[in-house]
């Protein structure tokens, strides 16, 4: 029996390695599905400021257009650009390019050759990564020369993805003196060298806006599917009172 417990536990010291793995400080996200204005806000950021190089391939635009409330029109007017599809692909007509799938027109070979590796889709990045971590990651970048894109990463030290949310919150320096290895994402501080767009509680949100999108991207029939659970949990609940008070009258003479 010692025996069995001994290799039972020896076999989990694998998955503890990999529990205590990612385990960074970092930013809270304030996920909020019902809000469909961060919704939205979160959508018109992901089309004009990832959609360049990250796809998500797996949702359609007709489908995020009816879960945020917007007729096949406003998406096809403000959030869909027709550089998003390959020249073989590109739509006919407004129901063709609003059914169209969520691709960019930038292919696997390309990617692999501006940024050594291909710019992963998103669809489910949400879901592999955490609404925290895609928060905190989003709020990290700073000014550093010695990337070949002229920014760095807090959160993801030497990542190859660009800054390109850069004109909203301004240039900036990273103020910690101590290795960048060491920088604890959620308390960095940073040093402006130029302002941005937004002020820093405006860029907050957006990225929270941006993130709340993600989420919804990685599962779109998240609430519908709570909704359903709640209506299955009132079913069981008045269920259980029927089948206890038919359980009594069966059993009222054994007792």
């Amino acid at each position: 029996m010692k025996k069995k417990i001994l290799i039972l536990l020896l076999m989990c010291f694998p998955l503890l390695a990999v529990a205590s793995e990612g385990g960074e400080n970092l930013l809270k996200a304030d996920v909020n599905l019902e809000n469909k204005n961060s919704l939205r806000n979160g959508a018109k950021l992901f089309v004009n400021y990832c959609m360049s190089c990250h796809s998500a391939k797996y949702m359609r635009y007709i489908h995020v257009a009816h879960d945020l409330g917007l007729t096949d029109k406003q998406m096809q007017q403000n959030l869909i650009l027709v550089s998003d599809f390959s020249d073989d692909e590109k739509p006919q007509g407004v129901d063709k390019k609003v059914g169209a799938l969520m691709t960019v027109a930038m292919t696997e070979k390309e990617g692999k050759k501006w940024f050594g590796n291909p710019p992963p889709d998103l669809t489910l990045v949400a879901r592999v990564r955490g609404a925290d971590w895609l928060y905190t990651y989003l709020n990290s970048f700073y000014l550093d020369p010695s990337r070949p894109t002229g920014a760095n990463n807090a959160l993801f030290h030497n990542v190859g993805m660009p800054d390109v949310l850069w004109e909203l919150h301004g240039l900036r320096k990273l103020k910690e003196s101590k290795s960048k290895d060491e920088i604890d994402p959620a308390k960095a501080s940073y040093v402006e060298v130029t302002k941005g767009k937004m002020t820093e509680a405006e860029y907050h949100k957006a990225t929270n806006d941006l993130v709340n999108f993600l989420v919804y991207l990685g599962e779109p029939v998240k609430m519908e599917r709570q909704r359903i659970g709640l209506l299955v949990l009132f079913y069981l609940a008045i269920f259980f009172i029927f089948a206890y008070l038919l359980k009594k009258e069966y059993w009222k003479d054994v007792h």
